[in-house]
């Protein structure tokens, strides 16, 4: 809609209930189980501001109710489930509706919180072919509003809790309802409901990835370090900063920021004043913890457990070097990528989420000139594709292996294709 049709939405519509303490709480799953229908949830954490992805305020409402905006934090220090498990048992035998779910549902299930279903109003507008998915985009297009979202960077663990950013909390799951309504109606109206669907049923089983043991190698500028001992002395000072981080409850880079770690691990400082005089390492805690990173210094530089210059690769290659090392293979990636772009762009669906690249990648890896439906439908499923999205591109695989040889991209495609994460 043209900003001159949209209407400001500035505050919730119906009554807000904060909820601080135990009784309130229990008042409000009294309140919630007297209702029926699916339920509007949402989460606020302190991402870049505090440690872990605690919820520090989640939202809950059901349709003919108030909105009621609950308080974890003051109502469990420690975040214990069983001081949550009224609140679980109105919760979690209802069906959810959440915009972008990945990012709530772990610290939802940290409380003991899970949905018995759920719909997912990112996720389904992706599949309805929307170009912009954020919840103010969504809601303009569906429903006319525009929503202010200034507040959503804050720090909600902040406590007195702001009263214009409860009104933005609120208004989050105050148009959910009529989000979805018509965001179904609109897949139903593009045959696409069946496959919202599927997408929303795989959510449930949505876990975040592992911690990466090797996590310390992502750090911003290591790329510079050339060396082993400064790869050991990178890999301590982040160490360090992790557990200091666990222990204050603050975002890592708050005390000490990716740019200076690299810093150190290039300079290999040789005494502490050095270090603590170096105008390049900054951050809070770069002095006030000195003693810290310095002593990580130290034990990087004596290590005997010297990381390697590059990780050995366990899975597959980088298909950045297939052209070179695996041509035939780069072929069947490049051939392959390109009939399904076509048949995304058929289906109005962005090609991540009618397959994901890794699993074009994985399939294309195998050695072969031809390949069996039947085999390919074996791989897909292997891989969590879901069934919707194997009937549309079993077939168009197959082929895109079987003609791959013979396939000519235009660079631009090849460019685009080497260059994707």
């Amino acid at each position: 809609m043209a900003d001159e049709q949209l209407t400001p939405l500035l505050k919730a519509r119906r009554e807000v209930i904060f909820v601080e303490n135990k009784q309130q709480l229990q008042d409000a799953c009294v309140a919630l189980a007297e209702l029926s229908g699916p339920l509007a949830i949402d989460a606020e954490r302190a991402s870049g501001f505090k440690y872990g992805q605690r919820a520090y305020l989640i939202q809950v409402a059901r349709q003919g109710g108030p909105l009621f905006l609950i308080d974890p934090a003051s109502i469990s220090d420690v975040s214990d489930p069983n001081d949550f498990a009224e609140l679980a048992a109105v919760l979690n035998s209802s069906t959810w509706i959440l915009h972008a779910a990945t990012q709530d549902l772990p610290c939802l299930s940290e409380l003991g919180l899970h949905p018995r279903e759920l719909f997912d109003t990112e996720l389904g507008s992706r599949i309805a072919g929307l170009p912009r998915v954020g919840l103010g985009a969504v809601v303009e297009h569906y429903l006319g509003f525009s929503l202010a979202k200034e507040h959503s960077a804050v720090d909600w663990s902040k406590r007195p809790l702001d009263p214009s950013w409860l009104d933005y909390a609120a208004l989050d799951i105050d148009v959910l309802h009529e989000l979805a309504d018509a965001l179904r109606d609109d897949l139903e109206n593009k045959k696409k409901l069946a496959f919202a669907m599927q997408e929303f049923s795989h959510l449930l089983s949505f876990k975040p990835k592992p911690e990466n043991p090797d996590k310390w190698r992502t750090t911003t500028g290591l790329h510079e370090v050339k060396n082993q001992v400064g790869l050991a002395v990178a890999r301590e000072l982040w160490k360090s900063r992790e557990q200091l981080a666990a222990k204050l409850d603050i975002a890592p880079g708050r005390l000490l920021p990716d740019a200076s770690i690299s810093h150190v691990a290039k300079t290999l400082h040789r005494t502490k004043p050095e270090l603590a005089s170096d105008r390049s390492f900054v951050g809070r805690a770069s002095r006030n913890y000195l003693d810290t990173w310095w002593e990580a210094l130290e034990r990087g530089k004596i290590s005997r457990d010297l990381p390697a210059l590059k990780l050995a690769n366990l899975g597959i290659p980088n298909h950045r070097s297939w052209p070179v090392r695996w041509p035939k293979a780069h072929k069947r990636l490049i051939c392959t990528r390109h009939n399904l772009t076509e048949v995304a762009k058929n289906l109005e669906i962005p090609l991540e989420n009618l397959v994901s690249p890794e699993t074009i990648r994985q399939v294309c890896w195998i050695d072969r000139d031809s390949a069996d439906r039947d085999d390919i439908v074996r791989e897909l499923r292997s891989f969590n594709a879901r069934e919707w999205q194997i009937e549309f591109i079993a077939d168009v695989m197959v082929e895109s292996i079987r003609t791959s040889q013979e396939f000519e991209p235009a660079p631009a495609e090849t460019d685009k294709t080497e260059s994707e994460g």
